[in-house]
C-alpha cells in the first residue's frame, strides 16, 4: 500500500465530503450532490455513469470473464432535526471532528469506498472488477435508488455498502416486511346477541402474535421480532363492528423467508393478509466468506446489524462495513473524525488486498 498515494486520495475524499455536506441532498432530492460526485470522477479522468440521482463506475480494466465487487453507498440524508446547535450544512472541522448532516451517515463511507475504488480503478490483473455506485433514497428506502441500477450494472459476486459500522464487518442484517391485516366479521346490534364481533376475533390473532416465538434462531441476528402497530375497527358505538384491520412490523433474519414467515402467518391467524411489499429482505454473509476471512485476519469483529440499509435490496451476498459509528446516526449536530475517513480507506484497501493475496495463495483465481 503507498502511504503517499492514500494520503493524497484522503485529502481529496475529505474535500469531497465537505463540499457534499455543503450541498442539501434529502431524500428524493440529491440531484446537485450527484452531479458534484459525477464531476469528482470525471476530474480524475473516471468515466461514470447516471440514472436519475445515482451515478456508478467500473474500473479501467474492467473484463467481464471476472467476478465484480459491488462497492456502494448512499449520498441522500434524513431532514435535520430541531436539536441542532450548529448549521447542519456547515461542514466544519473542530478538534478533529468534521460536523455536518450526513457526515457520519453516510458520507464518510460513501468518500472512503470512492477513494478505494479510485486507488483500483487501474490498477491491472485484479482478481476482481470493481464498480462503484453512489446512491440515492437510501433513507426512505426509494424504489429510484439502488434497486432501479442493479440491472444496468450487471451481475455481481458480492457487495460492500458503505455504513457506519467503526469498520467492523455487519455480516447480517435483519428484513423488513409490514403486513396488513384484515379479520371479517358479521355486524350486529350491540344490544342484542347479533352479529360477529371482529374485534374479539383480532384479539384471539393478536394474542397468538403476541405470544408467539419463531423457532429458528439467528446466530447473529437473534430471534426474529413481530410487533402489531396499528388496529383499526367500529364506526358507532351501538353497532358490533364487521372488519378489523391491524397491523404488523415484522424484522426478518436470514432464518426464514418472507414466503415462509406468510405461510406461518396465513396457518395460525384469520385475518386476510397482504404484504406492503416484500422487497427488503434480510441479507446475510458466511463467515467462509473470502472478503470476511480477509476482515477476520485483520482483527476486524463480525455481528448483526439491526437497521436495515441498501442491502436488503441486493440478491447476493453483502456486508455492511464503513467508518464512523452508527451511533451519530441522525443525531443532532452529526459529526465523523476525520481519522474515521483516514482509516476506513486504510483498512477499504487493506482488506481488499488481504483477500486477493489469501485467494492467490490459496490457489484460487
Amino acid at each position: 500500500m503507498n502511504e503517499n498515494s492514500i494520503g493524497i486520495l484522503y485529502e481529496e475524499a475529505l474535500q469531497l465530503l465537505r463540499e457534499l455536506i455543503a450541498t442539501p441532498s434529502f431524500s428524493k432530492e440529491e440531484d446537485e450532490t450527484a452531479g458534484r460526485i459525477a464531476s469528482f470522477l470525471k476530474d480524475k479522468g473516471i468515466s461514470c455513469e447516471r440514472l436519475q440521482h445515482n451515478v456508478w463506475a467500473k474500473n479501467l480494466y474492467h473484463d467481464a470473464s471476472k467476478p465484480t465487487i459491488l462497492l456502494n453507498s448512499h449520498h441522500d440524508t434524513v431532514k435535520p432535526n430541531s436539536g441542532y446547535t450548529r448549521d447542519p450544512f456547515s461542514p466544519d472541522i473542530v478538534d478533529g471532528k468534521l460536523y455536518g448532516l450526513g457526515s457520519n451517515d453516510a458520507g464518510g463511507c460513501l468518500v472512503s469506498l470512492l477513494a478505494t475504488f479510485c486507488y483500483f480503478y487501474d490498477k491491472k490483473e485484479l482478481p476482481y472488477n470493481f464498480i462503484f455506485a453512489a446512491t440515492a433514497e437510501e433513507e426512505i428506502s426509494g424504489k429510484n435508488g439502488l434497486e432501479s441500477i442493479l440491472s444496468r450494472i450487471g451481475k455481481i459476486e458480492f457487495a460492500v455498502v458503505g455504513e457506519p459500522t467503526q469498520m467492523q464487518l455487519a455480516v447480517a442484517e435483519k428484513g423488513l416486511m409490514v403486513v396488513d391485516a384484515v379479520v371479517k366479521g358479521l355486524s350486529g346490534h350491540a344490544a342484542r346477541e347479533e352479529g360477529k364481533n371482529a374485534i374479539y376475533m383480532a384479539l384471539d390473532d393478536l394474542n397468538w402474535i403476541r405470544d408467539y416465538r419463531f423457532q429458528k434462531i439467528s446466530p447473529h441476528l437473534g430471534e426474529m421480532k413481530m410487533t402489531a402497530t396499528i388496529i383499526q375497527a367500529g364506526a358507532q358505538h351501538n353497532v358490533v363492528p364487521d372488519r378489523c384491520q391491524y397491523t404488523l412490523d415484522i424484522r426478518l433474519t436470514e432464518a426464514y423467508t418472507m414466503e415462509e414467515v406468510m405461510q406461518i402467518l396465513g396457518d395460525k391467524l384469520q385475518a386476510e393478509l397482504q404484504p406492503r411489499s416484500m422487497r427488503l429482505k434480510p441479507s446475510y454473509i458466511p463467515e467462509a466468506h473470502p472478503f470476511v476471512q480477509a476482515g477476520l485476519s485483520l482483527n476486524r469483529q463480525t455481528y448483526g446489524s439491526p437497521t436495515t440499509s441498501d442491502q436488503a435490496v441486493i440478491p447476493e451476498p453483502s456486508v455492511k462495513l464503513g467508518p464512523g459509528d452508527s451511533a451519530r446516526s441522525h443525531t443532532a449536530d452529526e459529526f465523523i473524525y476525520t481519522a474515521e475517513i483516514k482509516e476506513g480507506i486504510q483498512l477499504y484497501i487493506q482488506l481488499f488486498e488481504t483477500m486477493f493475496r489469501q485467494l492467490l495463495m490459496a490457489g484460487n483465481r
